[in-house]
């Protein structure tokens, strides 16, 4: 299947991906991967393109609930891990655990938390990095550009403002596909 996808990603609809692309299973098998911007739900399968691609296995973490039947299944196939989202639990944490269970875990977040226009990102990835002593990879969702640009990884330092402008500066001038929301 990842001929089709390079197909559709690549001929069908016009994209390209740059950067780091060593990035496989061998060489970083755990890390926080940050996806920005983050404006439509089409991030979504352009996300699972990339990821058939680069044939680079990647997970992302949603509410215990979804993993009931009827999606339960399908849900898990494609990456993703229960999260028990009980108030009064510490979310980072419990994340940070989901890597030291696992042989291989690349969790997609995206900072924004949403796909409105935001200002400040959220800082949980950082913090799951942090916690779980993983790097964090950052991409693009260019849709100016058609490009996912990915970087080497970067390991967060003990300066949270001079690693969140290092961060930063990867995405600027980047263009979601709602650029009212980039």
């Amino acid at each position: 299947m990842r001929w089709l996808a390079k197909l559709v990603y690549f001929k069908l609809l016009g994209w390209t991906v740059t950067g780091n692309l060593n990035f496989s299973k061998d060489t970083v098998k755990k890390a926080v991967i940050i996806a920005l911007p983050h404006t439509s739900w089409h991030d979504f399968y352009i996300g699972l393109l990339l990821r058939k691609v680069t044939g680079v296995k990647t997970n992302f973490v949603g509410k215990k609930e979804l993993f009931h039947w009827p999606f339960g299944y399908y849900f898990r196939a494609i990456g993703g891990a229960a999260l028990d989202r009980t108030s009064g639990q510490n979310k980072v944490e419990a994340i940070a655990k989901l890597f030291e269970s696992k042989e291989e875990f690349r969790l997609t977040l995206a900072p924004e938390g949403t796909r409105k226009k935001v200002t400040e990102w959220r800082t949980g990835f950082y913090y799951i990095a942090k916690a779980a002593n993983v790097p964090i990879i950052m991409f693009t969702l260019d849709f100016k550009n058609k490009e996912n640009h990915i970087s080497e990884p970067f390991h967060p330092t003990h300066d949270r403002a001079a690693d969140f402008k290092f961060m930063k500066a990867f995405y600027q001038g980047v263009e979601g596909k709602k650029p009212e929301y980039t």
